[in-house]
């Protein structure tokens, strides 16, 4: 297909004095809109971060890549020409994204507005003071917003590593539902960093596919592990000794409580990986040859993520690495694929927990703090498991930073349950291990007080009385 072919599908209007010549549908070939294929007679035009950024119109909907493939250089642009170029209600879609995301500030109110699919710590303020917005989604279904048109986006923002000898670039350590974006919008911009990593699955990009590429060469922003402390031990001792037996395939987040179970895992076999992301600890376990991936049912052999983030030495990791398989998300967190894997261990963290087994992940009381994420997905895909083998696990620990219980009678008002008492299974504290599934209230409430800190238990015990009008008992 020509350009001048191409170029008669576009739409043009007339904006700040400049002609806006942007695909309509982002489909060259009718029967596809996949960005892989290369595509003859097209290539992108090479700009500066200011000059690409233009494209931007006023009330567009742009999507920003996330996580460890956030494109720095393009955000820093795109706020600058907010001001300069006197935009307007411009949405900015993403899950979380790392830097500072200036352009959530005050003073960029009415020219962008932040749309998290799941909030990171950098847009938290600006949600809950009212000048960025949250949808609640489940993680599997973000590609489905793009996908079904619910969310038509005009530019897509994305960092890439160089294209190789056929022209493929790659996505990185972030496929997730960067994929489905890139997919459905009627603009790409490529961030080109050789720092990115090269990358398996369905993370190629053939750069006849953009629009316009800018480079760059700036380190990912790595997260190092923290040190943990006793109560994280605990936890991780717990489910590593007694839930996770040799031959599981595991999911599990970022974070102290996952990192406190991975520790514990240095003598497990066979262990296999399909989780929606992961971080340093599951490469140390790759390294120790606990990691085959032997007996998964799902990409046997070979790691499963949607997303990775954490040290330069996991990117390096990751490099130019056909053990690990990146995937759209709507594939890795879906419950059919997951429930074919083998002993699937779901080890999912969260706020609070009340006596009847709700989970509140998303909120504290009314005020947003991350998003729904893909508990739900892992959590019921466990539950589900083929050989009837897995084991849906919420952790955390007893207390608050402030000493205050997070078992509790009561939900903070305007709490969100993201995992229902139906769904629950386990529930691990430092101070043990609560199997709900199964168990009627009075039940619920005798394990998860058997869990919670001493100095609760009573007070606790006292109001599951009041509510349920007998004392809470195996």
């Amino acid at each position: 297909m020509s350009i001048r072919t191409i170029l008669s599908n576009c739409v043009k209007t007339l904006s700040n004095g400049k002609c806006d010549v942007r695909f309509a549908v982002r489909t060259f070939y009718t029967y596809s809109p996949e960005p892989f294929h290369p595509l003859p007679d097209r290539a992108p035009v090479w700009k500066t971060a200011e000059d690409a950024v233009t494209a931007i119109k006023s009330h567009d909907k742009v999507f920003v890549h996330g996580a460890a493939a956030t494109p720095f250089l393009l955000l820093e642009a795109m706020k600058d020409y907010g001001m300069k170029g006197s935009l307007k209600n411009v949405s900015v879609f993403h899950i979380h994204t790392e830097g500072d995301a200036s352009y959530t500030q005050p003073e960029y109110e009415g020219i962008f507005r932040s749309n998290s699919l799941f909030i990171g710590s950098n847009v938290r303020k600006a949600v809950n003071e009212g000048r960025a917005d949250f949808t609640p989604i489940f993680l599997s279904e973000i590609p489905l917003l793009f996908r079904r048109n619910i969310i038509k986006l005009d530019v897509v923002m994305i960092s890439v590593s160089p294209p190789d000898k056929h022209g493929f670039c790659t996505l990185g350590p972030s496929v997730d539902c960067t994929r489905a974006a890139v997919q459905n919008a009627k603009h790409i911009i490529g961030l080109i960093n050789p720092r990115m990593p090269r990358t398996f699955g369905d993370t190629a990009i053939h750069m006849s596919h953009f629009d316009c590429m800018v480079e760059t060469d700036q380190p990912l922003l790595a997260h190092e592990p923290m040190p943990l402390t006793e109560q994280e031990k605990r936890i991780g001792m717990h489910i590593a000794g007694n839930l996770v037996p040799d031959g599981a395939t595991l999911q599990m987040g970022i974070g102290s409580i996952p990192d406190a179970v991975l520790q514990q895992l240095t003598h497990h076999r066979d262990l296999g990986i399909h989780t929606e992301m992961f971080s340093d600890k599951v490469m140390e376990l790759v390294e120790n040859g606990c990691v085959t991936n032997a007996h998964k049912k799902v990409y046997t052999g070979k790691m499963v993520s949607s997303f990775v983030i954490g040290s330069q030495k996991l990117y390096k990791f990751l490099d130019n690495n056909p053990f690990v398989m990146l995937l759209d998300v709507a594939y890795v967190n879906h419950t059919a694929v997951i429930r074919q894997n083998p002993k699937v261990t779901a080890i999912n963290s969260c706020i609070e927990v009340d006596t009847t087994g709700q989970v509140v992940s998303d909120s504290i009381g009314s005020r947003m703090y991350s998003g729904v994420g893909g508990q739900i997905d892992f959590i019921r895909g466990a539950a589900l498991g083929h050989d009837g083998l897995g084991k849906p696990i919420i952790a955390m620990p007893s207390t608050t930073a402030k000493g205050a219980s997070k078992i509790v009678s009561s939900l903070k008002p305007g709490a969100g349950v993201v995992t229902t008492r139906a769904h629950v299974h386990y529930v691990v504290t430092e101070f043990g291990i609560a199997y709900l599934f199964g168990k009627n209230l009075r039940q619920r409430a005798y394990e998860l007080i058997r869990i919670a800190h001493p100095t609760h238990r009573e007070a606790l015990e006292k109001a599951s009385f009041e509510h349920l009008k007998c004392m809470p008992s195996p």
